[in-house]
């Protein structure tokens, strides 16, 4: 491959870190001048410290990241996925210049901005309009040209009326906002983008999405680390998966999907949450479980495409007088979006819940879903106003496995068969010769 048309070149990339050493705090403008002047002691006490303690403390070490290496084109859309401890985050941070990696080189060709985490990039102690001209300068912009972007900046972040606030006082989703917005708006060649996102509303995450894919089609690169797999798959042709700091797959993201899914490193047919202060949800309600049950009650992954499915929703119920909906969001292993359902029994259809413990269950037909990976999403509203009391993106996934004996709605054709759902319809032919 011609090296004017890589963005990003990784080879042999690794990342060690020592348990147990101190991570850098955040230090304000002031406190940073102050330990200047006390750097001489500091060095002093610290090698005290080192004599005190001995060298032994030094000898756990951890491989973040070791022997990664790929290459990412210019204009590109890279996912990365991997469970919590892949080292995906690490890896932006070395491709960001954040962190410095331990062995192996990693070129980036062009211009660079990174959101990784609440607030990167910002500092807490200038407002809202100084981070934006501060991190404009530090991408090598000029003045007039962060000028020009400046209103888009605000306008699609949201925060105009604490533009002159300083960002300490931001709360974390309105850090985010901003963060994104000048990540975005100041038209940077590489985009690093780690799952921050999170931390935004439904609305701004939609908005996001819809930016991030304006961006890439724009022609510049991105590399997209995110647990949905919906908007990796969305948006990335070509996804990296992590697994214990090396690749593990490198490919469609179709496939890297399949992959991370079918080994139980994503979601699997049960999550629960034990502890309902921990659990997902609000003082109304809280999310206990989501399970995928074949008919004769077992939890499985793995599902017969003639056969019913139930998605089961346990939840608690802590005050009375709200009319709760749960509800399930479907979405295919390409990340589109299949389908939605309500509860709509006749038992509690308009009805308040009592306080207590419930168990829902969503049953599917037999000869309804297409083969493939499906991802569930689960949730409990409230209508009249609309209320979301909890959303858990990617709750529980299943893969829908078809048979090639003729009697399912493939019939007798046993090749590739597209489509989100393959009912069997009723057919009628009449001979009319």
């Amino acid at each position: 491959m011609c090296l004017d048309n890589l963005a990003v070149q990784v080879e042999g990339l690794g990342k060690q870190y020592r348990i147990g050493e101190r991570q850098a705090r955040y230090r304000s403008l002031r406190g940073t001048i102050a330990d200047g002047a006390k750097a001489p002691f500091l060095r002093a006490a610290s090698l005290l410290r080192g004599q005190a303690y001995g060298a032994a403390s030094l000898r756990a070490e951890i491989w973040a990241l070791r022997d990664i290496s790929f290459e990412v084109k210019k204009g590109e859309v890279l996912g990365i996925i991997g469970r919590n401890g892949a080292g995906k985050t690490t890896l932006l941070k070395v491709l960001s210049r954040i962190t410095v990696p331990t062995e192996g080189v990693a070129e980036i060709r062009g211009r660079t901005s990174s959101l990784l985490e609440v607030g990167t990039g910002m500092h807490p102690e200038l407002t809202g309009r100084e981070n934006i001209y501060l991190n404009g300068a530090v991408m090598g912009m000029k003045r007039a040209e962060i000028r020009r972007k400046f209103d888009e900046i605000v306008e699609f972040s949201g925060v105009e009326t604490f533009l002159d606030t300083p960002m300490k006082h931001y709360s974390s989703g309105m850090q985010v906002r901003l963060a994104f917005s000048v990540a975005s708006y100041l038209e940077p060649e590489i985009l690093f983008i780690d799952e921050v996102l999170s931390v935004g509303d439904a609305e701004f995450q939609k908005k996001c999405l819809g930016k991030m894919d304006e961006v890439a089609k724009g022609g510049r690169t991105v590399l997209f680390v995110s647990h949905n797999m919906s908007a990796v798959t969305r948006l990335c042709e070509r996804t990296i998966l992590l697994d214990e700091g090396g690749i593990l797959y490198d490919g469609q993201t179709q496939n890297a999907v399949k992959t991370y899914l079918k080994t139980g490193m994503g979601t699997t047919a049960e999550r629960e949450w034990p502890d309902p202060e921990k659990s997902p949800g609000n003082d109304i309600v809280r999310l206990l479980g989501v399970r995928v049950r074949i008919e004769d009650g077992r939890v499985t992954d793995a599902i017969d495409i003639r056969k019913p499915v139930g998605i089961e929703m346990e939840y608690e119920v802590l005050k009375s007088g709200h009319v709760l909906v749960p509800n399930l969001h479907f979405f295919n292993e390409e990340g589109v979006y299949a389908f939605v359902v309500n509860e709509q029994g006749p038992t509690w259809r308009g009805k308040p819940k009592v306080p207590g413990h419930y168990i829902s269950t969503a049953w599917i037909p037999g000869n309804f879903l297409s083969e493939g990976s499906m991802i569930v999403g689960a949730a409990i509203s409230s209508m009249n106003p609309v209320i979301i009391h909890f959303y858990e993106k990617d709750a529980v996934a299943f893969q829908v496995i078809d048979s090639l004996d003729g009697d399912s709605a493939r019939g007798d054709y046993a090749g590739p068969f597209p489509g989100v759902v393959r009912p069997m319809l009723k057919w009628t032919t009449d001979y009319r010769g």
